[in-house]
């Protein structure tokens, strides 16, 4: 990556597809921690049927930003627009009733259960089933079907009756994935979706995330810059909880803040 002349985000292009409706926007979103400021004062503003990607080095903040959209946290102070009704400070079941899912880094799923279950219980959680799992089997079998789907989407039909534990990593990530599609969400937010990969995963999941993101508006975190090149309508930078650059991915690739911060050292291997 060679160095360029420093675009300003005011200036900085965007793509084409970034000038619709606005789905999510947040308005100089802070949280403190005690006297530490993880978000400062962040503007975003992320359009509607896009892709986009929050990147940054080691303690800029995006997960303290995606724990304050989803409701893992509260806000200091400032707004998080959801197709312009403010969520901030709502509980994440709430945040998730109105049309929001997400996936974490680290992955949460119960390893004695089979991939259909996981699916079936998720489907079945909006009902009020989820919750007595074990006493309503029968009643479950209705999002039997609906739950074949969700994991043919993502390349684990054939594994359906196996138990979770037994999974690769990258098919425990596509899981999730297909946890996260059940409700149908407008808002998917996927939390470094390829952490601990392999080129071959990567690029699987890079496919899977495309196909995830029809119909529906994506925001994403990762550090691999293949697959925010790949993926990415939109980037912002966050840099100490500061939003540094925000741009299309050439445009921000090419910002000799960026280059100096995070891409030119961490973004290295990965092109």
């Amino acid at each position: 990556m060679s160095p360029s002349a420093s675009t300003s985000p005011s200036t900085t292009a965007t793509s084409a597809t970034s000038s619709g409706t606005t789905m999510l926007k947040t308005v100089a979103l802070t949280k403190d921690f005690r006297g530490f400021t993880a978000v400062n004062s962040v503007d975003l503003d992320v359009a509607e049927g896009t892709i986009h990607a929050l990147v940054g080095p080691n303690g800029a903040g995006k997960t303290t930003l995606f724990n304050l959209l989803t409701g893992f946290l509260s806000p200091t102070s400032g707004q998080i627009l959801l197709r312009g009704q403010d969520i901030a400070g709502k509980q994440p079941e709430q945040i998730a009733h109105l049309g929001v899912a997400r996936s974490f880094q680290i992955t949460s799923l119960f390893e004695q259960m089979t991939l259909l279950e996981h699916l079936e219980l998720a489907l079945a959680s909006p009902t009020g089933l989820g919750y007595r799992f074990w006493s309503s089997r029968k009643q479950l079998n209705r999002f039997k079907a609906r739950g074949m789907e969700l994991l043919d989407e993502v390349g684990l039909a054939d594994r359906s009756g196996v138990h979770a534990g037994s999974l690769a990593y990258g098919q425990k990530r596509a899981l999730e994935i297909s946890l996260a599609l059940a409700n149908d969400p407008a808002l998917l937010l996927l939390d470094e979706p390829t952490a601990g990969m392999g080129m071959e995963d990567v690029d699987r999941t890079i496919a899977l995330v495309k196909k995830a993101s029809e119909g529906r508006t994506v925001v994403f975190v990762d550090h691999n810059m293949h697959v925010v090149g790949s993926l990415a309508d939109e980037v912002t930078v966050l840099q100490s909880g500061e939003v540094l650059a925000q741009g299309t991915y050439d445009d921000v690739r090419n910002d000799e803040r960026v280059i100096t911060a995070y891409l030119g050292d961490a973004g290295g291997d990965h092109g």
